[in-house]
């Protein structure tokens, strides 16, 4: 299987890049029809590939289909090196793998997957050279004759202060009468004699900030992803049309409750405040993080839940999905809710940790946590 998709590598018309090469996509009449003949061999050797799936030598395959496809860098516009590196790193995952497998076996299969690694498509497209940095201010040299001309104010405050002593002599005197201390009608009248100095005038103010910017609500699917963003104040936000294949993503939701029926694959809640979430089954994980007040009931099944930088989080657990594992990191406030007797036992999550030195390693429990008799109602 790898000498017949070698052959059909080195079948691939490479030489009708040429006028590509030397004039570029704009010097070319029919980009088509330039690479309808490489077209075709691209998809004849990904072709090849799917038909022998069940070969030993379907990592090699994949490599060499996964680069060829680099081959059509000419259709992409502006920069095709981000394409071309994207291509070469989907081979190298193959080659990578080959490497493991045939590690301590076959010699020469483990050194074709090197040479595929290096000769496939190298390290991609060089990036385009970053842009000049913009001129800088002109000097201002001695030579060009550019001199402060001194002001008049500044002499005659120069002179005042050569004076010494003498300068005391321009001070006029004040009598008792212009005393407030010793005056008590200055006092009365709130007597102060105006000052000559010039009045302070409040500076600028500061800039007020812009409001934040109101995004329009988001419930919609988009390809294999569940959109639902900026919502605010809904109770009756529900996903029923679900497949395994398909996620959920969360974000910047508050004060709503959402529902999620049938089985669906991974959900994840970002940045959202005061938030429900209600679910009947998840085959990944399910994953909080930078949010405030979330509840959250599991109807059905869920093996890992994961809650990240999150300040407080309710949990409520079925039957069912008691061998959940909850992963935390860096949150706060962490309930789990475990039905007992018709009702919910409320078990706190540890935030404080004991470590010790045993005399051989770090021995880390945690804290002792009391537990609640009385939790919060479940959503539903």
């Amino acid at each position: 299987t790898v000498q017949l998709i070698t052959t059909l590598v080195q079948g691939l018309p490479v030489k009708s890049l040429r006028p590509f090469l030397h004039n570029g996509q704009e010097g070319t009449n029919d980009v088509a029809a330039l690479l309808k003949p490489i077209s075709e061999k691209i998809q004849e050797i990904q072709t090849f590939r799917e038909r022998n799936r069940g070969s030993t030598m379907f990592n090699h395959l994949s490599a060499v289909s996964e680069s060829i496809p680099a081959l059509g860098w000419i259709a992409v516009s502006p920069k095709p090196g981000p394409y071309v590196k994207e291509m070469n790193d989907a081979a190298t995952f193959y080659t990578n793998r080959v490497l493991k497998d045939y590690k301590h076996r076959y010699g020469p299969v483990a050194s074709t997957a090197s040479a595929l690694s290096v000769l496939s498509l190298g390290p991609g497209l060089p990036p385009p050279p970053p842009p000049p940095p913009p001129p800088g201010p002109p000097l201002l040299f001695e030579s060009e004759g550019i001199k402060e001309a001194s002001s008049p104010s500044r002499s005659a405050l120069f002179a005042q202060l050569n004076q010494g002593e003498a300068i005391t002599k321009g001070l006029r005197h004040v009598t008792d009468e212009q005393k407030t201390y010793k005056n008590p009608n200055l006092r009365a009248h709130g007597g102060q004699s105006p000052s000559p100095t010039k009045s302070h005038t409040p500076g600028p103010k500061s800039p007020q900030p812009h409001p934040p910017k109101k995004h329009a609500p988001v419930l919609q699917l988009e390809g294999k992803k569940w959109r639902v963003e900026y919502q605010e104040d809904r109770s009756d936000l529900v996903i029923s049309e679900t497949e395994l294949r398909q996620v959920a993503y969360i974000f910047k939701c508050g004060k709503s409750t959402l529902q999620i029926k049938g089985k669906i694959n991974s959900i994840i809640i970002d940045n959202c405040k005061k938030f429900g979430l209600v679910f009947d089954n998840v085959v990944g994980i399910v994953e909080v993080i930078n949010s405030k007040d979330i509840q959250m009931q599991v109807m059905g099944k869920v093996p890992t839940i994961s809650i990240n930088k999150t300040e407080g989080c309710h949990i409520y657990l079925s039957e069912d999905a008691l061998d959940c594992e909850i992963v935390s990191a860096k949150s706060s406030e962490m309930n789990i809710l475990i039905p007992q007797d018709g009702d919910y036992r409320e078990f706190p999550v540890p935030e404080q940790f004991k470590t010790a030195w045993d005399g051989a390693k770090l021995i880390t429990e945690p804290t002792e946590i009391m537990v609640s008799e009385r939790p919060p109602k479940p959503l539903t």
